[in-house]
């Protein structure tokens, strides 16, 4: 562990541009965190216009801007780094969001079981229907060969698991994981990821642990253990160039978050 960036509201999503890293906390406004990706010392605070209940947030390198998830609405947020924010609709409820290498949205949405590509300014590019056997998938994730990594399984799902998608969506390639159960190997809700050009991490949330495995889903081990967070580990990101891995820890009491949530900086 290296650093934790200060406890506030929990933390719905976070993500790293250039020299800052950003969190997105569930607010009435001042929503997006910024802060220093050296000093961690806050910069500035941006507002999501009319939106609570987040799903995630993810940023694109390419086009300097924020993607944020807003379920209830069933739409995406674009925040410029002034904070100047644009929106379009999903006309389904965003969970996992990513940023492909054609610097396009790829948006998952679980309930129905489908990844959607968006263009920077909100056009639907391309639909993919997920295989019969990928329940609740909850984040996806495309691969440069243009396959995804999808992570999938809710409490009470049988089959919890990262998977290996063709780039139509109807071909499992590879797997890792099966049954629900804490034993390597095994997850508890798989729910987020992120991915270098070697390695997958996978937020393995009941389980309170992240797991690393190769881009072919070989096992390889644990990078942060259940000891290393104080509460749940739910969302991530991956800065690539410093080698420091966010993870936001959140509290969640009785089937609801608390007002509790943090993110803890790991070096990888």
């Amino acid at each position: 562990m290296v650093h934790t960036l200060p406890e506030g509201e929990p933390v719905m999503g976070v993500t790293s541009l250039g020299e800052e890293i950003y969190l997105l906390r569930p607010k009435d406004v001042e929503q997006v965190e910024v802060y220093d990706v050296i000093s961690y010392r806050l910069l500035r605070r941006l507002s999501v216009p009319n939106a609570l209940g987040f799903s995630d947030m993810t940023s694109c390198q390419h086009f300097l801007c924020l993607y944020i998830g807003v379920p209830d609405a069933e739409c995406i947020h674009r925040l410029d780094l002034q904070g100047n924010s644009t929106m379009w609709p999903v006309n389904d409820k965003p969970a996992g969001l990513s940023v492909n290498a054609d610097h396009n949205l790829t948006v998952t949405c679980d309930e129905v079981r489908k990844i959607k590509e968006f263009s920077p300014r909100g056009d639907l590019l391309r639909l993919v229907t997920l295989p019969d056997d990928i329940i609740n998938p909850y984040h996806a994730i495309q691969l440069t060969n243009c396959k995804f990594i999808v992570c999938h399984g809710e409490v009470g799902d049988p089959i919890h698991r990262v998977c290996k998608i063709s780039s139509d969506g109807r071909v499992t390639i590879q797997s890792h994981g099966g049954e629900r159960g804490s034993d390597v190997g095994q997850y508890d809700v798989p729910n987020h990821l992120a991915i270098d050009n070697e390695f997958v991490f996978v937020v393995d949330y009941n389980n309170r642990r992240v797991t690393l495995l190769t881009l072919t889903l070989d096992y390889v081990r644990q990078v942060v253990s259940r000891d290393q967070v104080k509460w749940g580990p739910e969302k991530l990101c991956y800065d690539v160039h410093r080698r420091r891995l966010y993870v936001a820890d959140n509290e969640f009491k009785d089937g609801d978050y608390t007002a509790v949530g943090r993110v803890v900086v790991f070096s990888v």
